[in-house]
């Protein structure tokens, strides 16, 4: 994380060997939940924090062993020691969140503690009688969901798109990210933030569990109500225009509003690898009511705006042959319960090699049934199975996840890949 080296950030697909990743461990954001709150914090249960970090424990420790791992929280740390980037960005926090009263403290903190209290929370003073009745013990609320780093901003190719979130509690997330890609030293890459510019009551919506980077002329997005229609033509109006000249393609589905297993399109439908993907077949494969377009741009325009059969025709037809599994096998109980517990969204530390729960054990009876080998990720960490490290040879490392799915996520929601090799298709 030399300043004078930055990492230059390149994602031109979902598959292909991963270089670096941003991680965020989750700490006592999590355990500053109670009962009462657990619906503002997005969640449908509290976690228990020491379990919740042993499974993390398994999946950083499976990424630093194929990959540079870079923290959330060290990198904060590096843009508050900047005293510019500090002060902006805790004006611009204090603003959003209206506790502007707090600022001269937050700004005397130093650095590390700084960090901790922008992501574990501020507890208020009750000092004014407003402050007495409102009735809140946080003046800045805890980040429960920012282990899921997904969400609050995208790499895609050499750029960084600082996502405008649907949920108030969440907006911080993205200052932090936005803050980190342009002031932490750490990166080399261009950044677009569609938190500018948007007044309050703004439409443009858009989070990274729905946008899928399938090939470096493809992305596919979902449309629900974690990325509004408004927020992907954000995305091609601002975004696509700094693509290479050449054809583009955008494939949008649309997804329920309910039931919550299905915020993001990485719920239901991920890669795998160049010619497989793993989808929930009820929405992805089967007749329903929701659409699938596909947008064709050539040099930075729309051409074209057309409904498609459905994601992987659409991809079929350019050039991308996917096999699909299904997620829960084919028993369409299994499939929910295992659907429920993000047991279709995978993450691909290289073509063939994805990264999941252990507990989803009808979906990876259906990728074993597919030739993919199954390791326990204590033998991979350990380099018992450097077979599939150093192979060619498909697997799944597959980490426990008693707790941290009940925060809504899996394998893909927890990880924000900064670069990958290029994919021979």
């Amino acid at each position: 994380m030399n300043a004078e080296n930055p990492l230059v950030i390149d994602i031109r697909s979902e598959i292909g060997k991963l270089g670096a990743v941003l991680l965020h461990r989750p700490g006592f954001e999590v355990e500053n939940m109670t009962p009462r709150n657990v619906q503002r914090a997005l969640y449908s249960d509290i976690l228990n924090l020491s379990i919740a970090q042993h499974e993390y424990a398994q999946l950083s420790g499976v990424l630093s062993k194929v990959a540079k791992v870079y923290e959330v929280r060290d990198l904060l740390v590096k843009v508050l020691d900047r005293q510019k980037a500090r002060e902006d960005l805790v004006r611009r926090i204090c603003v959003s969140e209206d506790v502007t009263s707090y600022m001269d403290m937050l700004l005397d903190m130093k650095s590390d503690e700084l960090a901790r209290v922008l992501i574990e929370g501020l507890p208020a003073r009750i000092d004014t009688l407003t402050s007495y009745l409102r009735n809140e013990y946080y003046a800045l609320y805890p980040l429960y969901n920012f282990y899921f780093t997904r969400d609050a901003a995208v790499t895609i190719g050499n750029h960084a798109l600082i996502c405008r979130m649907a949920n108030k509690v969440r907006m911080r997330e993205s200052l932090i990210m936005n803050a980190i890609y342009r002031h932490s030293g750490a990166f080399s890459c261009d950044v677009i933030d569609a938190n500018d510019f948007q007044g309050q009551d703004s439409q443009v919506i858009m989070e990274g569990g729905d946008i899928i980077i399938a090939r470096d002329d493809i992305m596919i997005v979902g449309n629900g109500v974690r990325t509004t229609s408004y927020g992907i033509d954000f995305m091609i109006g601002r975004f696509m225009r700094s693509c290479p000249p050449g054809r583009y393609n955008v494939i949008v589905q649309q997804l329920p509003s309910s039931p919550e297993s299905f915020i993001h399109l990485d719920m239901v439908f991920t890669l795998l690898d160049r010619d497989k993907c793993m989808v929930f077949e009820p929405l992805i494969m089967q007749a329903n009511q929701y659409q699938t377009v596909h947008i064709t741009m050539d040099d930075g325009k729309v051409t074209s705006i057309r409904p498609v059969e459905g994601i992987i025709p659409a991809l079929k037809k350019l050039g991308m042959d996917l096999k699909p599994i299904i997620c829960g096998g084919e028993d369409e109980w299994d499939q929910e319960r295992e659907q429920w517990h993000s047991g279709a969204n995978f993450f691909a530390f290289a073509p063939g090699k994805v990264l999941s729960y252990a507990r989803n054990v009808h979906t990876l009876e259906a990728l074993s049934d597919e030739g993919f080998e199954i390791v326990r990720v204590s033998d991979f960490i350990s380099g018992k199975s450097d077979q599939y490290v150093f192979s060619d040879r498909p697997c799944v490392v597959a980490v426990d996840g008693s707790e941290l799915p009940r925060g809504g996520g899996g394998a893909r929601c927890m990880t924000m890949p900064l670069s990958r090799s290029k994919v021979d298709w």
